[in-house]
């Protein structure tokens, strides 16, 4: 796997030659703001001394999910990258402007359905080009951080391309608690990449606008498992050792069939049997004390953490 023509011996990026045994921050200018203020995309390469597979880490695709930015960041400032062998290009915040806005989109377009972009396009659009131009054609293989969004926490977990033999095997070696299939998104980053034979992972853990210790902690040793599998760091680095992914073949959103005050009585990433409570939805009178029970065997992969639900609104995934 990945053992053939390395593309680490130069990488280039904006015109940007680093060669092995090399380390460099490239500022990619991508707009500015109404006031004139220049937006840049700050891009980390460090290039082993030895040729090896590059792999692609990046955060912040949607600017809400500062749960990726964060677990991005301590491994720059824990100096994880201190790559021996093969290379790594690190992208701790690829939507400024969403971050800025605490939105999920780039000025009202989300970039993860904007590829395979434009040079002419949209912010949004513009953003998608140069990252497959300028960064994707550089890589191997890829790990492309996420949360969970409007309330909803993942407990944490990988998805990968079912057609993508060498995905799972990543998967498989991430090692999160979860890990299962997911489709392929029209105009999305991970579809676009398996256009072009780059197999990505997309691990997503916690929610949007919150840090969720667990799944830093849990992208981080993923992420430590595929470099020290592939010998890129240093084997004196220190992996927690885990139980084994289990993989989901079924996974489905209980939704509310009532509406009103909701809570929880198990945790997340709990394993459940049919017919067991995980919450209730109440009115905000007392009058009403609606059971939620799991309709079959699983185990809690994203819970719903908002208080207030509609009808119809999805409070619990479970997978089997």
């Amino acid at each position: 796997m990945f053992e053939t023509n390395f593309k680490n011996e130069f990488v280039e990026i904006r015109g940007h030659k680093i060669g092995l045994n090399e380390n460099k921050l490239i500022k990619i200018p991508i707009d500015r703001l109404p006031t004139g203020t220049l937006i840049e995309i700050p891009v980390y390469i460090f290039n082993g001394k030895e040729a090896g597979p590059t792999i692609l880490l990046q955060g912040g695709l949607h600017g809400d999910e500062v749960n990726s930015v964060e677990l991005i960041r301590r491994m720059l400032i824990d100096k994880s990258y201190k790559i021996q062998r093969g290379c790594v290009i690190v992208v701790p915040l690829l939507n400024v402007f969403g971050f800025l806005s605490l939105s999920r989109d780039m000025h009202g377009k989300d970039v993860n359905r904007s590829f395979p972009g434009s040079k002419r396009g949209s912010l949004a659009s513009r953003m998608a080009y140069y990252l497959m131009k300028e960064l994707v054609q550089n890589v191997d293989f890829g790990i492309d951080y996420h949360t969970g969004g409007e309330q909803r926490c993942n407990y944490p977990q990988v998805r990968y391309t079912a057609e993508d033999k060498n995905a799972k095997e990543l998967a498989t070696i991430f090692n999160a608690p979860y890990m299962f299939t997911s489709k392929l998104i029209s105009k999305s980053f991970r579809n676009e990449c398996y256009k072009h034979n780059v197999p990505i992972l997309v691990f997503e853990g916690g929610e949007s606008l919150r840090l969720d210790e667990l799944s830093i902690k849990k992208g981080i040793q993923g992420t430590l498992n595929i470099l020290r599998n592939f010998n890129m760091i240093s084997k004196d680095v220190i992996i927690q050792k885990s139980d084994l992914s289990i993989e989901i073949t079924k996974h489905k959103w209980i939704r509310a069939k009532i509406a009103g005050l909701f809570s929880t009585v198990i945790a997340n990433g709990d394993k459940v049997k049919k017919g067991q409570t995980l919450g209730y939805i109440m009115d905000t009178y007392g009058e009403t004390h609606f059971l939620v029970k799991a309709p079959y065997d699983g185990y809690i992969i994203a819970i719903n953490n908002f208080p207030i639900i509609n009808m119809g609104d999805a409070i619990f995934h479970i997978g089997t």
